[in-house]
């Protein structure tokens, strides 16, 4: 059976390689960025600059004359711990675990390699902070929530976006739907931002910890995205699936 399909032309292949640069080029500028916004906050933290700014919000979601009751109704200091959980290393683990399974049973091995070394890297990198920081956690206000390490950088808030953004680029790129794509990122995005939200409601993370976290955490889901992109190679043009697929969008 002899194939239809057309070779690409020299401008199909030009336009191509624009695309990739360019990616390439938004992709390392926004790793930089979040890098640089993580070693800012960092820097102010260890000043002692960011004090005032912490403890305003802190005190601002305390009930005034009661700073052991959150503002708003009882459910939703339920609810924050049930969201917290979803950043917790008992549920990142279990979503890893089934991830990398998943990726391994569908044959995408360099995209299993990549999304456990990064978790590794941001494990790593957000331990090595809290012991090079020793940030205090916050004591303003009762903890809501159990804590036993470092405050600064939530742990938290810098992981879940390691697992959600990585996942959500991994699932979004075999979607041929845009607005399947948008959900899924969406989604992942609302998780990161309620997950890091709800340390500071519960009173365990002073707010520059969760946005230090956040930022780190994107940093290393973005490398994790560019590196797969490099590696998993394209869809050809006939329709025919790669062996990997391509991680953006």
């Amino acid at each position: 059976m002899t194939s239809t399909a057309q070779p690409w032309s020299a401008r199909a292949w030009a336009m191509h390689l624009v695309r990739t640069e360019l990616r390439l080029l938004i992709g390392l500028t926004g790793v930089s960025a979040f890098l640089w916004a993580f070693l800012h906050v960092m820097g102010e933290v260890r000043e002692g600059d960011t004090y005032r700014f912490d403890r305003s919000i802190l005190l601002a979601l305390r009930r005034p004359g009661d700073l052991a009751v959150p503002v708003g109704p009882r459910w939703l200091q339920e609810t924050a711990r049930d969201v917290t959980a979803l950043g917790g290393f008992s549920v990142l683990t279990l979503v890893v675990v089934v991830g990398v399974v998943m990726l391994l049973l569908h044959r995408r091995r360099i995209q299993a390699v990549v999304f456990t070394a990064a978790v590794l890297l941001g494990q790593a990198l957000a331990e090595l902070t809290k012991h090079l920081v020793g940030r205090d956690r916050p004591d303003l206000v009762p903890h809501l929530d159990q804590v036993y390490s470092a405050s600064f950088p939530s742990g938290h808030s810098a992981m879940s976006p390691i697992v959600y953004f990585t996942l959500a680029g991994i699932l979004a790129a075999g979607e041929a739907s845009r607005p399947a794509k948008v959900l899924i990122l969406g989604v992942a995005a609302a998780l990161v931002l309620a997950v890091g939200v709800s340390r500071v409601y519960l009173g365990v993370h002073w707010p520059t910890d969760v946005v230090a976290g956040w930022s780190m955490g994107t940093a290393v889901a973005l490398l994790a995205t560019l590196v797969l992109h490099r590696l998993a190679p394209h869809r050809r043009r006939t329709g025919a699936p790669a062996a990997e697929a391509p991680v953006t969008a």
